[in-house]
């Protein structure tokens, strides 16, 4: 599969679709989902042109690889969710149809403030 420019983190990216943002460096940017399922729902996506985690993780520099783990774990301190000074919180990457992908931007999902629930259901 080929990356897709028009998707709509790619315009979220581009400063074409406004987002609110909690944070932002050279590899990620860090935002509020639009349709939370729990009491803090963000998203950390890489400033690269990756379909997926495999395609970042086949493609990625050092540096961006790093830089997306890192920026995960500041988000999380950010929004209050982290253990130093929360309760803990779920990351998720959906890959691809079966995997429940529904934009074809590698994004992780960080879930908390409140308890998570089943892995799956």
């Amino acid at each position: 599969m080929k990356y897709d420019d028009n998707n709509i983190f790619a315009k979220i990216l581009r400063g074409e679709i406004p987002c609110k943002k909690i944070y932002e460096d050279d590899y990620v940017l860090s935002f509020h989902d639009i349709n939370p399922q729990k009491k803090i729902h963000a998203l950390v996506i890489p400033k690269g042109k990756y379909i997926d985690l495999d395609d970042f993780n086949a493609k990625a520099s050092d540096k961006e690889i790093v830089g997306l783990m890192k920026g995960i774990s500041i988000v999380a301190k950010k929004l209050g969710i982290s253990l130093d000074i929360g309760k803990g919180y779920r990351t998720l990457s959906n890959l691809s149809e079966h995997g429940g992908q529904e934009v074809p931007h590698l994004h992780f999902h960080l879930f908390g403030g409140e308890k998570v629930g089943r892995m799956v259901e």
